[in-house]
Formats: structure tokens, sequence, C-alpha cells
């Protein structure tokens, strides 16, 4: 990241973040046509990748595994149109919308209808210290963590240690922790939504072992949903856990300020960034939801200045798996060996 980008992502100088809204507000509408042919040039080479992928079983393992490797990569895409039917973004049609997150919420091990709640909680709440808990990862400050006993410091460490993660992290979030409502369990639509999903993707996966046993679930299934659902995680850590984010309590906390300045923009190479569906653009995404995302290379083209805020390059966004602290003085995100010489 830039000396310049981070400069004009949080100078004073900067235009308000409020005042894009209007601005946005012009991108917001979907053109089910594309939409259409954007689920389609995915969803096609999913289930051809995945056919190919059986098909190849009678050859070797070792060229199934390859052909599932790639396939994460559609399986990730179509978890972002997910999200954005969740947003309302991809079909103007909201019943539209909603049937075909389900649907995908099938394939990604996620039910729809809990993950929408607890998303639009995270848009509503992302860097505000004072409402932690939901749709984010957790994240002390450095006053936080020092006033910890020295088991607990050993806990959260060893949560934000990159092979927990980024490792055992997905496989918890996908397989297990999603089979039920987390944070809603009071709410039926909740349940019924979770256990919805799990009852499809047990026919799924049974129809799957009737017609080719387990080789299939083992080589194909698990490989293809853990490599999408880490390269997910991965994203919305990216996004948002970089060392000029911002953070801020209630009352000085600003949803629009956090939305701008608190989300990164990751620039990917071009094949990455299409088969994230454009997510790396999550600043403009936080501050207008509403965006398509095939329409948000249009914003930072018509907004050069968009463009320049928290820029984050593959590269350098490696180097944020060590950051782990929110140090409210310097307003910067810190690994533990600089909150150790912090004062």
């Amino acid at each position: 990241m830039n000396d310049d980008s981070k400069v004009f992502g949080q100078s004073a100088n900067a235009i308000p973040a409020r005042d894009w809204i209007k601005v946005l507000s012009n991108y917001r509408d979907p053109d089910a046509v594309r939409s259409t042919f954007e689920l389609a040039v995915t969803v096609v080479p999913f289930i051809a990748l995945w056919s190919l992928a059986w098909a190849s079983l009678s050859i070797t393992p070792w060229l199934t595994l390859a052909i599932s490797v790639c396939n994460a990569a559609f399986l990730l895409r179509l978890f972002a149109i997910q999200h954005d039917c969740g947003h309302y973004a991809f079909y103007s049609n909201r019943s539209l919308s909603d049937w075909l997150g389900r649907v995908l919420g099938v394939l990604t091990l996620t039910p729809y209808d809990v993950w929408k709640r607890s998303h639009s909680m995270h848009h509503s709440t992302s860097g505000n210290l004072s409402r932690r808990g939901i749709g984010d990862i957790d994240t002390l400050t450095v006053a936080e963590y020092r006033a910890l006993s020295p088991k607990k410091r050993l806990y959260y460490r060893l949560y934000r240690h990159p092979l927990v993660l980024f490792g055992l992290g997905p496989l918890y979030l996908f397989f297990i922790q999603q089979r039920v409502p987390m944070g809603l369990t009071k709410h039926a639509r909740y349940w019924v939504s979770a256990m919805c999903t799990n009852a499809a993707i047990l026919v799924a996966l049974s129809i799957v072992f009737y017609f080719g046993g387990v080789k299939p679930i083992l080589l194909i299934f698990l490989p293809t949903t853990l490599l999408a659902a880490t390269a997910g995680v991965w994203l919305f850590y990216v996004q948002h856990q970089f060392e000029t984010t911002l953070w801020d309590v209630d009352p000085t906390w600003d949803i629009h300020e956090a939305a701008l300045n608190g989300s990164s923009h990751y620039k990917l190479p071009a094949p990455l960034q299409w088969l994230s569906a454009n997510i790396g653009i999550h600043h403009v995404h936080h501050l207008y939801s509403r965006i398509p995302f095939y329409r948000l290379p249009e914003v930072l083209k018509d907004h050069t200045a968009l463009a320049q805020i928290n820029t984050l390059t593959l590269r350098e966004s490696f180097a944020n798996a060590r950051l782990h602290l929110w140090d409210e003085s310097s307003k910067r995100l810190l690994s533990f060996a600089q909150a150790r010489k912090a004062k």
C-alpha cells in the first residue's frame, strides 16, 4: 500500500464518504440480461468441471483433484453471486434474488437467509468497536488484549494464527458452524433456512454417493468446497484487516466513513478479479451495497478518486496476515510484536 493512497483515504481533504452516496446511486440498477449472463458463465463451467472431474476418476485421482482445485474458483464466484442476491444487487426482483440465493446456498453450504441477516449486521456495524460479534472476524484492541489473562491471550493468539484462520477456520465455518443459525437461534425462520439447506445438501451428497460412491465426495466435493471456502475467508479478511483500516467507538463511529475507509481496494490480477466477481472493490461495495458486482469497475473508471483509496496489491496483502490488534492511539492495526513495543 503506497503512502499516497493511505493519505488520501484518511485525509480531511478527501471527499466525505456520505457525499458519495448520491453519486453511487446512479450505478445501483442491475441489468437482468447481464446478470443472467454472469450466472450462466459461472454455473456452466462449474457443472462442466464437476462432470469432467467425475469422468477423470477412472483415469487417475490426481487429475480429479487438479480439476476440483480449478473448480473451486467457480464455486467462489457462485458465492459472490449469492452475495449480490443478498443485497438485491443481482436482480431487481427480490423474490427471484432470494430463491436464487437459497439454491446457490446449497452449493456453497451457506444457509441463505441466515447468512443474509448476519451479513447485513456486518455491513451495519463494520468498524464499530462497540458492536462486534456477528459477521466479522474477532479483533481486539491493544488495551483489551493487555487486560486478558495469559490463558485468554493464548486463545486469542491461536485464533488469529494463519493456520487457524485460513486452515481450520474455513472448515469449521462452512462445515460445522453454518449448519445451525449461530447468533440467530431464537428465530424460527433462520432455523428453517439452516435445516432446509442442510437437508438439500444431504440429498445432493446422497445422490452423489449412490451413483459414485465415496470417491466423488472425497476428491471432488471436499477439495472444491474447502479451497473455495479458504479463498472466501481470505478475501473477507483482507477486505477489512489491513494496517490503515478504520475502527471507532460509538458515538463517533460513522457508518459511511467506516465503509469507505475501513474497507480495502484489493487490486487483483484480472483473472482473479473476474473469478472473485470484483469483490476486491470492497470500499465501494460497502459504501453502496446495491451496486451489482459487474458495475463496480465502472464506478472506479468514472471516479478515479475512489480508485486511489486504501489500495492493496496481492503481494502486499500477505503481510496483513500478521496484523492482529487495533491500536486506538495510532489508529493502526498492529502485529503482536508491534503491540508489545507500543506505549
